[in-house]
């Protein structure tokens, strides 16, 4: 990462374009993305959901918006009904993360097919995927057996019918891609590296074309001796006069109970220094107001 100074730490990401983007009250992008993950293990709190947050990070450093996240069981009917409803919201892409693979709870390909009305069919390209992992897995003496096409490895060759396989570079099960008017949809597997490997082959090129040249810059600074509700004029006011500028406070307490929150910064902007300026000027005059009702300010490591 790249930083500049602009009276706090601001911090370069990532140099790559969309349309404008502002939250809150302010003007949305034109294109936006949604996730939905899919596991029972994430519902009943068995594990953390890394991939999300992994995914909205990667994509709002490009300079896109997520503008939601959903989890959903692994049930055909409950996987249908949230992708159907995400498509009503017509976004520009849509991602899935977990149920590509052989077991009997990977359901999400089938709960896909029936939102967008198509049969699942066994796609020969899949296969072929498939199959050459197990040879390799082979070659490198992780499998003795000799390679068959079980029911098991069949699902995972089994799509949508007008969907077709991504590449998965390090695992077994091919991500796939899928269509539905203006929004493309992208299943990615559960499995954390295969799901960055796929990312990082397959879906953030996609993503840089819609993004085109945009810039996310962001910054925090650390705000002492002020209570949130204290300074939450200052932060309403920072951002009606910088309407391209987003806000969001922190809480916390440093010792003795003494309040202290965080400041996060961002914009997205067409070009490094139009996202430069417009930070400047927002981290100026919220300083100057914070400091005017008693706040000690500083800049904050980015997290």
């Amino acid at each position: 990462m790249k930083s500049n100074k602009c009276v706090g730490s601001v911090t370069k990401l990532k140099s790559h374009n969309s349309n404008l983007s502002r939250r809150g009250d302010q003007p949305k992008m034109t294109h936006h993305i949604e996730i939905i993950c899919v596991g029972n293990e994430l519902l009943i709190g068995k594990i953390a959901n890394t991939n999300a947050q992994w995914l909205a990070k990667r994509i709002t450093t490009m300079g896109l918006n997520v503008n939601r996240i959903t989890v959903a069981s692994d049930d055909v009917e409950e996987i249908a009904t949230v992708v159907e409803e995400a498509i009503k919201r017509k976004p520009r892409i849509l991602i899935t993360t977990g149920g590509l693979g052989p077991t009997f709870d990977d359901k999400t390909l089938e709960g896909i097919a029936k939102a967008l009305n198509q049969p699942l069919k066994v796609q020969r390209e899949a296969i072929k995927m498939i199959e050459q992992r197990y040879h390799q897995y082979l070659k490198e003496g992780k499998i003795e057996e000799k390679i068959e096409l079980t029911p098991p490895r069949i699902k995972m060759a089994t799509l949508p019918e007008n969907a077709q396989p991504l590449h998965n570079p390090v695992g077994t099960a091919p991500a796939v891609l899928a269509k539905h008017n203006d929004t493309t949809i992208i299943a990615l597997p559960g499995v954390p590296s295969e799901m960055e490997a796929i990312f990082d082959e397959s879906v953030q090129p996609m993503l840089k074309k819609v993004a085109g040249n945009a810039v996310f810059y962001e910054t925090s600074l650390g705000v002492d001796g002020i209570m949130e509700s204290d300074l939450a004029p200052v932060i309403d006011k920072t951002m009606h006069d910088n309407p391209y500028i987003y806000i969001k406070s922190h809480p916390g307490q440093r010792g003795e109970g003494r309040p202290h929150l965080e400041l996060h910064l961002s914009t997205t902007a067409q070009d490094s220094k139009t996202a430069k300026n417009r930070l400047a000027k927002a981290l100026l005059q919220i300083t100057e107001l914070a400091q005017a009702k008693g706040g000690k300010i500083k800049p904050e490591k980015q997290k």
